[in-house]
């Protein structure tokens, strides 16, 4: 294990007062308007077009879209490069990830870079602690950004940067719900569509900020990151119904393994999808905890936990 020290690799101090502590939280229209939309369509749509056959393509998509896509795709593959696969399989899993509805994926690279990096100070300004009343912190996440006095630079590599098929994504993400829209009309009519789409985007996007705010306030911990103004927690029993992210202590610990899941019936569907791609050839150069550099400030709770794979 080397002892390089761990940073947020794509941010950058941008001038000698860049602190993640002073800043502003403002109304973000375009993240308002689109959950609140999509909020309006799934209760009053979702409640007239009720079907076993929506109902059954709502929670389909929704975990292919959240496990593939955000958990696989997204997180463990752009955002921590965790493994490595052929250009092509990456294309679909972002895309996918870009189908959850949070946004294209320079977005979600600066939204997690950015809390990262935050969190990873003695202090930072409370929209990055989730730590407020929980009915402002859904104010917050769900209708507000931050705007930073003195923020750092935020830089995406290039090999993402200068990738067509991602500036793509990144200008069209709304549209990406498009095709399925049709395809689930013709097959469902309009009701599959409520369901498919405003139904599962409103779940999905309640369901990410919900998993935040308590894994950042409650929970079990086998590591205590010292220096850090947040700590992450662990969500017993959550890990199938979150692709394995509830996991979030071991993130914390961890942040570029591939596994969230650390021992014994901590359930990672994440990485049961990795394991298969894996298995089928697809991907390579898998990263897990050994392969991490070594953190100074990372302090062990529980000497006894185990963190070779199962």
């Amino acid at each position: 294990m080397n002892t390089a020290p761990l940073e947020v690799r794509r941010m950058r101090p941008g001038c000698d007062e860049t602190n993640p502590l002073e800043g502003e939280v403002v109304w973000s229209p375009v993240k308002s308007l689109w959950f609140t939309t999509h909020l309006i369509i799934a209760v009053i749509g979702g409640w007239l077009t009720s079907s076993t056959g929506g109902v059954l393509v709502s929670c389909v998509f929704t975990v292919l879209t959240l496990c593939l896509g955000h958990t696989v795709g997204l997180h463990r593959l752009i955002i921590h490069r965790s493994f490595s696969c052929p250009r092509w399989l990456e294309h679909g899993l972002v895309h996918l990830g870009t189908v959850v509805g949070m946004g294209g994926p320079f977005s979600m690279l600066y939204l997690h870079d950015i809390r990262d990096w935050a969190q990873r100070h003695p202090a930072c300004h409370p929209f990055y602690i989730d730590q407020r009343p929980i009915w402002r912190d859904a104010l917050w996440q769900l209708h507000c950004k931050l705007r930073l006095k003195h923020p750092p630079q935020f830089e995406i590599e290039r090999e993402v940067s200068e990738d067509r098929f991602y500036q793509m994504l990144e200008r069209t993400w709304m549209l990406q719900q498009v095709p399925y829209a049709v395809l689930f009309y013709l097959i469902g009519g309009i009701g599959w569509v409520v369901w498919g789409i405003s139904v599962r985007i409103v779940v999905s996007l309640i369901g990410h900020w919900l998993i935040g705010y308590f894994a950042h306030n409650t929970g079990q911990r086998d590591w205590h990151l010292q220096g850090h103004a947040v700590q992450g927690y662990n969500l017993p029993h959550l890990g199938l119904l979150t692709m394995g992210e509830c996991w979030h202590n071991n993130h914390h610990a961890f942040p570029d393994s591939a596994r969230l899941g650390l021992t014994e019936g901590q359930h990672d569907p994440g990485w049961w999808a990795l394991r298969a791609l894996n298995f089928l050839g697809l991907i390579t150069q898998v990263k897990l905890p050994a392969d991490m550099p070594a953190r100074p400030e990372l302090i062990p709770l529980n000497p006894n936990t185990n963190h070779t794979p199962i």
